[in-house]
């Protein structure tokens, strides 16, 4: 199979995923602006073939990339990046060559929020109240029905950004008054705990893979309030956010994808859907997938893509957390310090991208532990401050 894969050098990370398909026959075909010589060495060992492009924007030449391709490998098979960035640029490139996958009439589905409240309902899960608003007029009528405090966001954004909490008319309309010249979404404010149901289907859309994380507070709260970030997987999903991911993992149609969807866990134990993104979970989280379950998820992936099949078994022997330090910030212990007292459960340690750091940190930690408690320790002294 010919698979292009767009920024095959970024995360960092994802770097694993070429080099599964790689390792199973595929050609791999990498687009990205990145000089040749500077992709590291991993990266380049993992592509058949790699086209740089003066700018990644310029859909004419992520274009002209593919149809080199096409006349010296024959037909493209998939096409994938696994960042929700490229996501739209993927489904009109497999559109324009008639690739399998997302095409560009069924994206919308997964990059703008209020068709995602659209599908939540028609899966049967909750949603938070709210609605794309234009003017100060339309936000205000809302704020009427659902009352303060109230969230606004880009409705086509990535992750929390340019997301903000307002409390009143006032900062209402001071933000309305010089909001960005795109569509935003005003929802209610709920307040929860927040989860993820993450996975991955095959061909015909079955889960083949799911686990769950539990956030020490949303993105949002970590971005606007600098705060730093603990989140780690579950050993055991509640039923109640197992059905209402499968049941929005239908709804969406996701198929021989990732998936990670958000949910707000309610006082009175409703989950109500925030977002779905068909793509892996950001940062390390599938690195936290294979810690967690004693499997290789790049290999798996690859498997599910090329052959339709995914072979591991899996049961959830530990709750893989991630812990976040940032560089702003005045902590108690040392690194020799963590490692002294925990290094018997750390699994990985290591900076991160720094594009990544006012979300999740400067640098991370992934420990193992069949403890709930255990991690949650271990994550309050490494974040300890003076």
């Amino acid at each position: 199979m010919n698979i292009v894969f767009l920024s095959p050098h970024f995360p960092p990370n994802y770097h694993p995923f070429c080099l599964q398909l790689r390792r199973m026959g595929a050609s791999v075909l990498g687009i990205a602006e990145a000089p040749y010589d500077e992709l590291r060495q991993e990266v380049r060992d993992t592509l058949t073939e790699y086209y740089r492009v003066d700018n990644m924007e310029d859909y004419d030449q992520i274009l002209r990339a593919c149809g080199y391709f096409t006349h010296i490998y024959g037909h493209i098979d998939r096409i994938e990046s696994l960042n929700e960035y490229w996501i739209e640029t993927e489904a009109r490139l497999r559109t324009d060559f008639n690739v399998q996958g997302t095409k560009s009439h069924q994206v919308a589905r997964m990059t703008r929020k209020s068709e995602m409240k659209k599908l939540f309902q028609k899966a049967g899960v909750p949603v938070a109240r709210g609605k794309v608003v234009k003017n100060l007029e339309s936000a205000l009528k809302l704020t009427e029905e659902v009352g303060y405090p109230v969230v606004l966001k880009p409705n086509r954004g990535v992750g929390a950004a340019h997301t903000v909490l307002i409390e009143n008319n006032a900062d209402l309309s001071a933000f309305i008054s010089e909001m960005p010249h795109t569509p935003y979404i005003m929802e209610e404010y709920i307040r929860g705990q927040l989860y993820s149901f993450d996975g991955l289907t095959d061909r015909d859309g079955n889960i083949v893979f799911q686990t769950a994380h539990i956030f020490s507070q949303g993105i949002m709260e970590t971005v606007n309030e600098d705060r730093d970030l603990f989140y780690y997987s579950l050993r055991h999903i509640p039923e109640e956010l197992e059905q209402a991911g499968t049941q929005s993992v239908r709804a969406f149609g996701i198929q021989e994808r990732f998936f990670h969807i958000e949910f707000f866990h309610t006082d009175d134990n409703r989950y109500v859907g925030l977002e779905m993104n068909a793509r892996p979970p950001g940062g390390l989280t599938t690195d936290m997938f294979n810690y967690a379950n004693n499997l290789d998820i790049y290999e798996q992936w690859a498997s599910v893509l090329l052959f339709n099949q995914f072979s591991a078994s899996y049961s959830r022997p530990y709750h893989c957390g991630y812990v976040g330090r940032k560089l702003n910030k005045a902590y108690l212990h040392s690194h020799l310090d963590i490692m002294k007292k925990y290094g018997y459960l750390i699994v990985h340690h290591g900076p991160i991208e720094s594009i990544f750091s006012q979300a999740i940190g400067n640098y991370a930690y992934l420990a193992n532990s069949e403890s709930v408690e255990e991690l949650e320790a271990l994550a309050r002294f490494i974040q300890e401050t003076g």
